[in-house]
């Protein structure tokens, strides 16, 4: 034993260098990728460099710094199949959809923002580009995208004359507009603030806004979302008049469906839960779960124009009755959302008619209920917008439909009229006709013993049972 003791040392050394040889490969790679990822950081500064007409100007540019991973790979979540392909051979490519279009160059681009043309770098090997591109997600509607401005995107050839950096990022510029059915809380959230995280979240904040048909109200009421998708301030093309050279671009957002994030498409991965997550972390939200929730708390939609509660004050009384505490939520109050989602936060339920004041159920903690009352004419809309929606987003749904009975339509137009018996046949008189009867012209009034029964749901859906066993008790 002494011997082999004595012996262990001179043994060791062949096997320690064996160690050491298969280490070394590890060791190199490990070395190179990190020189890779580094090196991946600078590589549109070396591309800029080389594009003719030089990005370089006397007229005092402004740099910026990045982290993170290679803007290649950043905006190539944004594309599939063939249109990866293309964005691969080209540096650009653009994902055409039924809601919304959506290029992206990972090469670099100028930005002309007094014209809003982005020039993509020119190349004699690739075809000339000219593109149109409506940065708002409802291609489907005309009306409204004749209101959209126009993004052109345009490649001529390698020797023409571009207009020369102002400013010089190193993060990429991601366009989208405003415009549209802006000042309607569905609609701000269902075509830009969703559409907006899909397509910018994975970034990592390491990009730069542009937002044509820019609404400074609009701005200031989101900023704590786009605060939290990108850390530099938003730039107004009207404002700014510059050329602006990024190292590459997304003109446009994605859409999935009605306030929907699938995590099968583009980018991958993200669903309403994930999207919920970052509204809490952006508002500063501390409730993730309903039962959290110490006293059962009820949120109630006031609307003062159309589809009123036009016994508003006695559905509360009832509410209150059956153990709830009841706020009542008017558009004004509504309208500061950052106040707003925190009240919405501390919600077991939100009741409301069919209308955009529902779309706060965004903010509801896990395992909440939507109620929506559904109008006379509105069960499609009622359904589409937001019946199939919210259990995607961890609540429940429960819905009243009211009878014809309980519609101001009801004595308006009498029991026999086919605004009553037949609404499929003012709806094929066109949508500003049944927009006329069913959204601006119509009032409820609850039937107080039936919607009881839709309550005390609501409150059993939130496991709240002993709530109603102790008001009996107290009765």
């Amino acid at each position: 034993m002494g011997n082999l003791d004595k012996d262990q040392p001179e043994n060791n050394i062949p096997k320690r260098a064996a160690f050491f040889l298969i280490l070394l490969p590890l060791i190199y790679a490990a070395f190179y990728r990190s020189n890779n990822i580094s090196s991946s950081l600078h590589l549109w500064k070396n591309q800029i460099s080389n594009w003719s007409g030089g990005w370089s100007s006397n007229r005092g540019v402004t740099r910026e710094d990045v982290h993170g991973d290679s803007i290649s790979l950043l905006v190539q979540r944004l594309v599939r199949g063939r249109d990866r392909i293309e964005l691969d051979a080209t540096g650009f490519s653009c994902d055409t959809a039924f809601y919304s279009d959506v290029c992206v160059s990972k090469d670099p681009v100028r930005i002309d923002m007094n014209s809003m043309t982005v020039y993509l770098s020119p190349n004699r090997s690739l075809p000339s580009v000219t593109r149109t591109v409506r940065p708002y997600a409802r291609k489907f509607d005309n009306m409204t995208m004749g209101i959209i401005s126009k993004v052109e995107v345009l490649r001529g050839a390698e020797n023409k004359s571009l207009p020369l950096c102002d400013v010089t990022h190193t993060v990429p510029a991601v366009i989208f507009s405003t415009g549209g059915f802006s000042g309607n809380l569905f609609h701000e959230f269902n075509e830009v603030i969703i559409p907006l995280f899909l397509t910018t979240y994975h970034f990592r904040s390491q990009l730069q806004f542009i937002i044509v048909d820019h609404l400074s109200w609009w701005v200031s009421k989101y900023n704590r979302i786009l605060s939290h998708l990108s850390n530099r301030n938003v730039i107004n093309p009207l404002d700014d008049g510059k050329v602006h050279c990024f190292p590459g671009a997304v003109m446009g957002l994605e859409y999935h469906n009605n306030l929907a994030c699938n995590t099968s498409e583009i980018p991958g991965g993200y669903s309403m839960i994930d999207f919920k997550t970052f509204l809490r972390h952006s508002y500063s939200l501390h409730i993730k779960n309903e039962r959290e929730i110490e006293k059962p708390v009820l949120v109630l939609v006031s609307r003062k124009h159309s589809r009123v509660f036009l016994n508003e004050h006695e559905i509360v009384t009832l509410a209150t009755e059956l153990g709830f505490q009841v706020i009542t939520a008017t558009p004004n109050q509504m309208s500061n959302l950052q106040r707003f989602a925190s009240v919405m936060n501390s919600c077991s339920v939100l009741l409301g008619v069919h209308g955009a004041g529902l779309s706060n159920a965004v903010f509801l903690p896990e395992g909440a209920v939507v109620l929506q009352v559904v109008p006379l004419g509105l069960e499609w809309a009622s359904a589409v917008y937001y019946g199939y929606t919210v259990g995607d987003m961890g609540l429940h749904y429960l819905e009243y439909k009211i009878n014809p009975e309980e519609s101001s339509l009801f004595e308006k137009y009498g029991p026999d009229n086919p605004v009553i018996t037949d609404p499929a046949s003012i709806r094929d008189q066109g949508y500003s006709v049944e927009r006329a009867v069913y959204i601006d012209g119509q009032n409820i009034k609850i039937d107080l013993l039936r919607f009881k029964e839709t309550l005390v749901q609501a409150l059993t859906l939130t496991g709240r049972s002993e709530v109603l066993k102790q008001g009996k008790k107290e009765s």
